[in-house]
């Protein structure tokens, strides 16, 4: 059974769904853009048998508190010292990371700041290499470039439904198969008041991800945290050759290509269960 809980962290409602034994290997799943929470909640339901899964809503996203840019630094330091705290709040000690897209600076910042608690790491399209930016990536590095009205408004483009959907059925093998329920939901998140500041802020301060690389590059090379690497092979913001640049630096690097897109879970939920049971039996103990 899944459960639907809210926690106070910073002062900000912290949405979250929760499920499996609570004396069970831990398991945290973080979302990413332009999603929540709701991209698990059919691959909870398959894991729960034997770990705890909990996923969260970031500050903004899904059914968590939503401040102003004036109330809050939408940047992802900000976005992890949340997510450390909520960490607390829920009583992980050690547990595995599950990161897919804004996932991965959130949850390699995590493993950062508490390398000793992360037990492994499975990135479904979450990059941790310059190399895997696709082209998509463009017009944000203008912005990133030059901060301005222009370039900003350049991007708002990125929020509108079409793109939205784009990014659910876009390198699909089946897009009749993925349920709009899933864009509809993230658009009604997206088209709030104030939510298009929050995404520009985010947009702007990815370029802190990059920097971020050679430190998270010198983590795996030193701790060799175990790592599931399931990516969807034809998503248009991450490529190939950012799923496989972690065996690089990781030894004990597990990497399968999927023919999907973005959001693999929509089109490939049973194989993501499979793989990722085996990887958590094979490493939590």
């Amino acid at each position: 059974m899944i459960t639907y809980k809210t926690v106070n962290v910073q002062g900000i409602p912290i949405f979250y769904r929760e499920a499996g034994p609570k004396d069970a290997p831990a398991l945290l799943l973080l979302h990413g853009f332009p999603t929540s929470s709701h991209m698990f909640r059919n691959l909870i339901p398959l894991l729960a048998d034997r770990f705890r899964v909990v996923a969260p809503d970031y500050p903004g996203f899904g059914n968590s508190g939503q401040p102003t840019v004036d109330q809050f630094p939408y940047t992802f330091d900000a976005i992890a010292a949340v997510m450390e705290g909520f960490l607390d709040a829920v009583g992980f000690e050690t547990f595995f990371i599950y990161v897919q897209d804004y996932g991965a600076p959130v949850g390699f910042r995590l493993a950062l700041q508490n390398a000793g608690r992360i037990k492994g790491i499975i990135s479904q399209n979450g990059n941790a290499y310059e190399e895997g930016l696709s082209s998509a990536w463009d017009p944000i590095r203008k912005y990133w470039q030059e901060k301005s009205r222009e370039n900003g408004n350049a991007l708002l483009g990125l929020l509108e439904k079409n793109f939205t959907k784009r990014q659910y059925i876009e390198g699909c093998r089946c897009p009749e198969a993925i349920s709009p329920d899933t864009w509809n939901m993230d658009q009604y998140f997206l088209e709030r008041e104030g939510n298009a500041e929050i995404q520009l802020s985010l947009f702007y301060d990815y370029r802190t991800n990059l920097e971020m690389y050679p430190r998270l590059h010198k983590y795996f090379r030193t701790l060799q945290p175990p790592a599931l690497i399931v990516w969807g092979k034809n998503d248009i913001f991450f490529t190939v050759d950012g799923a496989m640049a972690y065996s690089r630096d990781l030894e004990k690097c597990e990497i399968h290509l999927l023919n999907t897109g973005h959001f693999a879970l929509e089109e490939d939920l049973q194989l993501y269960a499979v793989l990722i049971k085996r990887f958590l039996d094979m490493n939590a103990s």
